[in-house]
């Protein structure tokens, strides 16, 4: 069983088919997926279709694009959102310096308001973090002076010594069909060297397919071709990757049951 802990399903790209898009991820031995929020105001959509698929769970959140427009909602806000049985972590939020699309200042803000709630929840953070390597290891690393918290550097493209800034503060790195391209051997060689036990993936469908759907809209079924990758990269079997991956993922997503149709676990 593979998982698939980032996705984007209520994305426009899925409405016309998106019952079709969970089958062919069952299909493909996608035993969980995990769609994520980007805007708060809109967690609804996010969480409808989260209710709908028994192996489909979400977060809540607001991503950097738009931290400007949700900075009222704040810690408190968001641990109440959090406490339904199918919220499991927080974000996704963080840096992204590549678009500047919300203020750095107000990403800064809002990054600090979503680690708080996930310090106080115990649910994992998804981390968004673009051309943002210094200023993402100064926040998490002051952050984590005030109290740790569970957290993943999710579709990562940054650096060795932020990959490792964020083992050593005990969070995740997780890895998508980027590290398949041939443009990537300095990501798989970072995804190499990591810990095993600190590796997962993901798709963050609908962008971002792997080879060999690399251009085309991606889904939670390409999971596969990622695991894959990294299983060649890291030189162990599929099946290997696929139960290191899974253990993970239910070690760091602590609230998603290991069997569907129990009750979620409580967080602290």
């Amino acid at each position: 069983m593979l998982i698939d802990s980032h996705c984007h399903l209520d994305f426009p790209d899925f409405a016309a088919e998106l019952d079709a898009v969970v089958q062919r991820a069952r299909d493909a031995g996608i035993g969980r997926m995990v769609t994520i929020s980007t805007r708060v105001r809109k967690h609804a959509q996010v969480l409808a279709i989260a209710e709908k698929f028994s192996d489909v769970f979400c977060s809540v959140g607001t991503h950097p694009h738009h931290a400007h427009e949700e900075l009222d909602i704040d810690a408190a806000a968001l641990v109440a959102i959090a406490q339904h049985p199918k919220v499991v972590a927080i974000g996704e939020a963080g840096l992204d310096y590549h678009y500047d699309n919300s203020p750095r200042d107000a990403q800064e803000q809002g990054l600090r308001q979503h680690i708080a709630a996930a310090r106080e929840t115990g649910l994992p953070l998804v981390i968004h973090s673009r051309e943002a390597d210094a200023d993402m290891a100064r926040i998490l690393t002051e952050e984590t002076g005030k109290g740790a918290f569970p957290a993943v550097l999710h579709c990562f493209t940054g650096g060795r010594e932020l990959a490792f800034t964020a083992v050593e503060l005990g969070h995740y790195v997780s890895f998508t069909g980027i590290v398949t391209f041939k443009n990537s051997q300095v990501l798989r060689e970072i995804a190499a060297a990591l810990p095993a036990e600190r590796v997962l993936v993901e798709t963050d469908a609908p962008y971002l397919a792997p080879l060999p759907y690399r251009g085309k809209r991606n889904e939670p079924s390409y999971v596969v071709e990622t695991a894959k990758m990294l299983a060649q990269t890291r030189g162990v079997t599929s099946d290997d990757m696929a139960r290191q991956t899974t253990e993970n993922f239910y070690r760091l997503f602590r609230k998603v049951p290991r069997e569907l149709g129990g009750t979620a676990r409580t967080v602290a």
